[in-house]
């Protein structure tokens, strides 16, 4: 099944421009009459008949009585160092939302090796994972901000190589529980980094006893949140 993401809806109309009308209308050669699939990236499925076609956009008169909603069972909040090779952070954005995260914050540290990234690409990396993996919630992608600007509330974790005393993430979490997570750099976090979230209340905590690279880090934190979750 193909999906298209609109936030474009009022009442029972909706409205596809831009990417994803072309997609509907050139690529598929959808028209007026067609039934599809949509989702509103925050949870939201629809399903709806085009009622009208313009060069870039297009129409959908939808039907009550097949919008259902996506339930998440927590808000997962990744604050991840992007990495020098800028693929390998695709990587982990894809992956996660195919797991279903809630948001990202790509952070700068005094140890990163990037300190850039493309907005843009990155939200398309997000929006295509949405709709490949048949997902109506779209992850929120975050402004890129240095580590000490980071929005420290709430129940967090801090998962770092530093030889002191931290327990699994396993252990800490409460399923059900909204949370952040923060990963490294590929140089891991510096030390005044791991006291200052632990001053802010956030917990130490490690994935195991391998060495991860960055983006598996995060993906592993991700995973053992998404395992608590599905099996309590």
């Amino acid at each position: 099944m193909i999906i298209f993401h609109t936030t474009e809806i009022e009442g029972n109309i909706a409205r596809l421009s831009g990417e994803e009308a072309r997609h509907c209308l050139q690529v598929l050669r959808r028209k007026a009459g067609d039934t599809i699939t949509l989702v509103d990236g925050k949870g939201t499925w629809y399903e709806g008949v085009i009622s009208q076609t313009e060069k870039r956009s297009c129409s959908i008169e939808l039907d009550p009585s097949k919008t259902r909603v996506e339930s998440q069972s927590c808000h997962l909040h990744m604050a991840v160092a992007p990495t020098k090779n800028i693929s390998r952070y695709e990587w982990f954005l894809e992956k996660a939302t195919e797991m279903g995260i809630g948001s990202i914050t790509p952070i700068l540290c005094r140890h990163s090796e990037r300190n850039r990234i493309r907005p843009d690409r990155l939200e398309k990396i997000l929006l295509s994972a949405m709709k490949q993996s048949m997902k109506a919630h779209l992850p929120v992608l975050n402004p890129m901000v240095p580590f000490g600007e980071l929005d420290f509330s709430g129940k967090g974790y801090i998962a770092h190589c530093e030889n002191t005393p931290k327990t699994h993430l396993w252990n800490n979490y409460t399923a059900g529980t909204d949370v952040s997570i923060l990963i490294g750099p590929e140089g891991d976090f510096h030390p005044d980094e791991i006291a200052l979230a632990i001053e802010k209340g956030f917990d130490p905590v490690h994935l195991g006893q391998q060495r991860l690279r960055t983006e598996t880090a995060a993906l592993a934190a991700v995973h053992t949140i998404q395992l608590a979750n599905e099996i309590t």
